[in-house]
């Protein structure tokens, strides 16, 4: 029996609507996609491919009426149930407190006025200003040890704490009200070598043990191996690749992906992001 749909997007059509300055920008035509229940799939392409429209889309952060959020203008996404073209605003809520954000360079947006447990905690109290602080400080503990870092870290503010260490805070700011779906928008970018595996690795050990589905958003070709169960390949707002990674190894079916296929085998340089 297939797992459960978490995210099903039928003929999905993302744009950025025309301002004075600009036309309308179209991030995303077309596009078949599902993430499965307890998988982890990796969204790949090069810079304008439309990888970062598509998670904050699915992160319910889309069509919020300002310039720098994609409307969906055709075709549909459900996410967790929810139909998100024509969402309400009582609709998003309820399913942004199941879905887990991490938005591009997540680390450097926490608040610089709170410290790490503060930063880490705060989704609690939007959520319930009067929630029970003890309960709140359990939570926001558990995660922060679950992305490996150590209990002396939250009275410490982040300008204190190293990029790799911002980053594994906005990995716990985003799990601490227990998600459904986690969706990372390049976790990794600017982080040094020797510590992006360790924030890839807490994502996969949080999949395993929490049954957690995950989105992550990637341009870094060697990455791709470690943490996905599935590749999506998007090049121009289109999906021109899908599958494990053997499989597009074995078959690519398109001239990017065959292009991104070598480097897989044989090159672990970065792709440009979106």
């Amino acid at each position: 029996m297939a797992s459960p749909l978490v995210m099903h997007a039928t003929d999905l059509t993302l744009c950025y609507p025309a301002t004075r300055s600009s036309a309308r920008v179209d991030a995303i035509v077309g596009l078949n996609l599902d993430i499965r229940r307890g998988e982890i799939l990796a969204l790949i392409g090069e810079s304008g491919s439309g990888k970062s429209s598509l998670a904050q889309t699915i992160a319910g952060h889309g069509g919020t009426a300002r310039h720098d959020s994609p409307e969906i203008v055709g075709g549909s996404i459900r996410v967790l149930g929810h139909e998100l073209r024509g969402i309400t605003k009582k609709e998003r809520n309820a399913l942004t407190l199941r879905v887990g954000y991490v938005p591009q360079d997540g680390g450097a947006k926490l608040d610089p006025h709170l410290t790490v447990g503060e930063n880490v905690a705060a989704p609690i109290y939007e959520r319930d200003r009067h929630f029970d602080q003890r309960e709140a400080a359990i939570a926001v503990a558990t995660v922060v040890d679950a992305v490996r870092m150590p209990m002396s870290c939250m009275n410490s503010f982040p300008h204190e704490l190293s990029r790799g260490q911002r980053q594994r805070i906005a990995v716990a700011r985003a799990l601490v009200l227990d998600p459904a779906l986690l969706v990372a928008d390049d976790p990794t970018a600017g982080i040094d070598i020797t510590v992006r595996q360790a924030v890839l690795d807490i994502i996969r050990d949080l999949q395993e043990s929490r049954d957690l589905s995950a989105i992550v958003v990637t341009h870094t070709v060697s990455e791709i191996r470690h943490v996905s169960d599935r590749v999506a390949v998007l090049q121009s707002g289109a999906l021109v690749g899908l599958g494990t990674i053997d499989e597009l190894l074995a078959d690519p079916t398109h001239d990017y992906v065959a292009r991104l296929a070598v480097a897989l085998d044989s090159d672990p340089s970065r792709m440009e992001g979106d």
